[in-house]
């Protein structure tokens, strides 16, 4: 936006509001981000293995390209992209492949992964490569295009948790217009202090991935949303976008828990509502982007970097040494909680993730991803046994419930073993935040019960169309040749 004055151009810069708008529902769980807030960014060294899985992402997993025995370099793709809804995948690190074998993942499924030794000799003749991966690019002379491909070539996902492909999410179908780019700061999950750090230290980075991206989408309006409890993160924010011109806003978000959701951020910073699926944000003009993928983008175009590596928060009172640390995708569990200096205590409980979104895992085989954002270890103190009763009618749930559904309905209709009645209920629109659990006096696994509707509904969905794609096969074969 331009105002002449005196014969000149005053041009609109950043500037630092309050959020306007407020969602209904939400709650409000210990947040425990203390633990490691104040710790700076640590990098850790390779481990000896790497379990790199082809399922990193939202979407089909990447068809696997190595084999046993073969010797791989940093950064050379080891999967490739396997869909629309997919990326590819790299090796995080040089080593000999030494195995290709399902593994679990941190959600309770299996994919195939890469099984690395980074600590094999390189073999003879084989050229370990020194500098950038990828050729950097002057975004600002690169083509919107060539911007573009670089997204996708670098296997960029959403690293907040869902995992969508960026390239697919930064080039809106036709008819479709970008006018507002959300950088979500949020970080509304207890313990978690990834993307705090990220802002607190790296500010100036989330500034080139945002020049990098409305570059891609448009000249667009920008809005970058953090919680009110990361003063620190704010100011540093404020200094890197300070000289950053056109319509930019820091909108600072009261502090609700699940303000990091894609939709409530889009209503929080902007007051537009997304409809109900299949709607997306773009089609209320609106692209969301995690603030540690905005600092991928600004790495894989500036330094030719591809998406190897993260920050994780290792967190929980029975962790003896809290911390955030960068690792390369494919580091077990374990060798996080060892660069920790281990355990304090033998956890009760361990979430991959937060403790409202996250997973309970069974070991410390799994190993982290693109989108793994933590690791907690939770001491028996912060753990408790309850036994799940029948619904007492409260109507909690139901007032915690971001998306104007009701939870109680769905978890009676899934508990009938009625899948048909939840999903007439709306449970597709549920976004498993998991704030009707943790508001439920009588311990109900609702979220859960979401789940398995959803994964129910999806598989029939899925049924559908192949029994559709066989029977259109089966008639196209009985035309006669023309």
């Amino acid at each position: 936006m331009s105002l002449p004055t005196d014969g000149k151009d005053l041009v609109e810069s950043m500037k630092t509001v309050k959020s306007k708008f407020k969602f209904r529902g939400g709650v409000h769980p210990d947040y425990n981000k203390d633990l490691a807030r104040d710790k700076a960014i640590e990098r850790m060294p390779v481990p000896s293995e790497l379990v790199i899985s082809m399922s990193q992402h939202l979407g089909a997993p990447a068809k696997c390209i190595v084999k046993a025995g073969d010797y791989v370099t940093r950064g050379q793709i080891i999967g490739e992209r396997n869909g629309f809804i997919s990326v590819c995948v790299r090796a995080s690190a040089s080593g000999l492949v030494k195995a290709v074998e399902k593994r679990l993942g941190a959600a309770g499924g299996s994919a195939p992964a890469v099984v690395l030794d980074t600590t094999a000799p390189v073999p003879e003749g084989v050229v370990v490569p020194e500098g950038p991966i990828l050729q950097p690019l002057d975004w600002k002379t690169a083509s919107r295009e060539d911007l573009l491909k670089r997204v996708e070539e670098a296997g960029i996902c959403g690293m907040g948790g869902a995992g969508f492909p960026s390239s697919v999410k930064l080039n809106p179908p036709p008819g479709k217009r970008c006018e507002y780019l959300i950088v979500n700061g949020a970080e509304c999950e207890p313990y978690l202090c990834a993307d705090h750090r990220l802002m607190v230290e790296r500010a100036s980075r989330i500034r080139l991935g945002v020049e990098i991206m409305r570059k891609i989408l448009g000249e667009c309006a920008v809005r970058i949303a953090v919680e009110a409890n990361k003063p620190d993160a704010i100011a540093a924010l404020e200094e890197a976008f300070a000289d950053m011109v056109g319509n930019v806003e820091i909108v600072v978000l009261p502090v609700l828990y699940p303000q990091g959701s894609e939709k409530h951020q889009i209503f929080a910073t902007v007051g537009r509502v997304v409809p109900e699926p299949p709607a997306l944000p773009i089609d209320v003009g609106c692209v969301v982007e995690n603030v540690g993928t905005t600092v991928a983008i600004a790495d894989a175009v500036e330094k030719g970097e591809p998406l190897l590596e993260r920050v994780t928060t290792v967190s929980g009172d029975a962790v003896a040494e809290p911390k955030n640390i960068i690792a390369p995708s494919g580091t077990k569990y374990s060798d996080l909680v060892a660069f920790c200096s281990g355990v304090k205590e033998p956890p009760a409980k361990v979430i991959s993730g937060g403790t409202m979104m996250g997973f309970a895992v069974p070991h410390l085989d799994i190993s982290t991803t693109k989108t793994t954002s933590g690791l907690l270890l939770l001491s028996r103190k912060r753990v408790f046994q309850y036994t799940s009763q029948a619904c007492i009618n409260c109507g909690r749930c139901v007032r915690a419930c971001p998306m104007y559904i009701n939870p109680a309905e769905i978890s009676k209709a899934v508990e009938a073993d009625d899948i048909a009645d939840a999903e007439r209920a709306h449970v597709m629109t549920c976004i498993e935040c998991g704030a009707c659990s943790f508001a439920c006096p009588a311990h109900r696994t609702i979220t859960q019960f979401c789940r398995r509707a959803k994964n129910s509904i999806r598989a029939r969905i899925a049924a559908e169309k192949a029994k559709a794609v066989a029977a259109q096969s089966a008639a196209e074969k009985k035309e006669p040749a023309k």
